[in-house]
């Protein structure tokens, strides 16, 4: 097996500066997270049976009034982007801690333990709609991201970011350990 190749990386948006449209950051950057881990949590459903609305409606709604209750307290939510594909409806959130993010889930005075309550009480046995979640618990030091040309977006949004190529976390392939190139030319 052949000796990886030590490639730098090119200065590929060097000219975006000053160019990007407004809202927009030009250049590359990098989430700034803080010591220690970070939580991602993917939580959403998918509509399997359209016709069943009573069956979907409150999973549906039930997620925007989560977000604006989380958006009122600190109990941990760093930050969130919703998205929407075909029948699946999904939310990727930051949190400061999987505790936080399970003390919310639990606490029945807020909205989703009722709400998951009444969804394995009336929606979960009909298979009209699916629910889906998956938690990351991710050391920051093994974090790895990138933002070209981009408003805040993501974990940066979510924590800060800094500018590519300043502090630690601009060196993805050396921490992660893998020998691949953050950039590859294009053969001409």
């Amino acid at each position: 097996m052949a000796e990886p190749v030590s490639r730098r990386v090119p200065r590929a948006y060097a000219s975006a500066r000053g160019r990007a449209p407004k809202g927009v950051r030009d250049g590359q950057y990098v989430a700034d997270p803080p010591t220690g881990d970070v939580v991602v949590f993917i939580i959403g459903m998918r509509i399997n049976r359209l016709r069943r609305v009573r069956s979907w409606w409150p999973s549906f709604v039930g997620m925007p009034r989560m977000l604006r209750e989380l958006a009122k307290a600190d109990r941990g939510l760093l930050g969130v982007h919703t998205f929407w594909a075909g029948r699946v409806f999904l939310t990727v959130q930051y949190w400061r801690s999987a505790e936080e993010l399970g003390a919310y889930a639990r606490d029945a005075s807020m909205s989703h333990a009722p709400a998951w309550g009444a969804f394995n009480k009336r929606a979960a046995a009909t298979g009209d709609v699916g629910i889906f979640h998956e938690t990351y618990v991710v050391p920051s030091a093994r974090v790895e991201s990138l933002y070209g040309n981009m408003p805040a977006f993501g974990l940066a949004n979510a924590v800060g970011s800094v500018e590519r190529g300043r502090g630690h976390l601009t060196s993805a392939h050396q921490r992660l350990d893998t020998t691949q190139p953050d950039y590859v030319e294009t053969p001409a």
